[in-house]
């Protein structure tokens, strides 16, 4: 992990806090848009889902603040049957097992100065449809005063699997990538397959995605703009298949698997 030749960073952390701001703001005008057009299929009848949002706050060990954030919830909607998305920018001191854990991972000077910063956005989405595939997207900006990188990615989970929509959802994800180089997909694409295997069940989590952690080039705009192309990908990615697929018409056999897949 590359050292932090600037330590306050306090205009690039205001600049990713406000970029995860931004993203949270488009994902939950698509989504409360997606819940209005869904005039047709099974659901139509419903009343249209709407986010309950939130502001949280983080308190530090004496009680002075510690920033917080949004959290955004939907439940019961025609379209989604529950979907968090949220957003946060936090920061204070370490606790003693975190500075460990974080000078495990090659973080330098955790002893030295166990101050940190963090802001992300983080998404779960489950459907109300079988068809219509679940996901997950995060990204972030993790900061101390030696150090700073940025993680996340999307990956998809459908419990009934399209080829076509796992095609269109990692083409449309490598589109984005590719500015920044044609190696960025297939190695944030292998990150993720091996990210999201779950061992004891010897099978992956769904049909993969990308994802990247502890991403520090050197060059803060660039790792940024990576960053961000991740989370410009997500609604491309995504919303044509739930469009697609919300619409369909499903048996208690389907319901059923969306269950199964849920309890993997």
């Amino acid at each position: 992990m590359a050292k932090d030749m600037t330590p306050d960073m306090q205009t690039e952390k205001a600049q990713a806090a406000a970029w995860f701001r931004e993203l949270r703001d488009q994902i939950v005008a698509a989504f409360e848009g997606l819940e209005d057009s869904h005039d047709t299929g099974p659901m139509a009848d419903a009343t249209p889902g709407r986010f309950d949002v939130k502001t949280t706050q983080r308190a530090s060990d004496d009680g002075s603040d510690a920033g917080g954030g949004l959290m955004s919830v939907m439940r019961g909607g025609r379209v989604f049957e529950k979907v968090g998305v949220n957003v946060s920018e936090v920061y204070g001191t370490l606790a003693p097992p975190a500075q460990k854990a974080m000078a495990a991972r090659g973080v330098p000077g955790m002893e030295e100065d166990p101050r940190f910063w963090a802001s992300g956005i983080s998404l779960v989405a489950h459907m109300q449809n079988p068809h219509a595939p679940a996901v997950h997207m995060n990204t972030r900006m993790f900061w101390t005063p030696n150090a700073w990188w940025f993680g996340g990615g999307s990956d998809l989970n459908p419990c009934l699997e399209y080829d076509e929509d796992t095609a269109h959802f990692h083409a449309t994800q490598k589109a984005h990538l590719d500015p920044h180089g044609e190696e960025h997909y297939p190695k944030l694409k292998e990150w993720a397959d091996e990210y999201f295997y779950i061992p004891h069940r010897h099978r992956a989590r769904g049909v993969g995605g990308i994802f990247m952690d502890d991403r520090n080039s050197g060059d803060w705009a660039a790792d940024f703009a990576l960053t961000q192309d991740i989370g410009r990908a997500f609604l491309p990615a995504y919303v044509p298949l739930v469009e697609k697929r919300r619409v369909q018409d499903w048996t208690d056999v389907d319901k059923e698997a969306q269950l199964v897949h849920r309890g993997l």
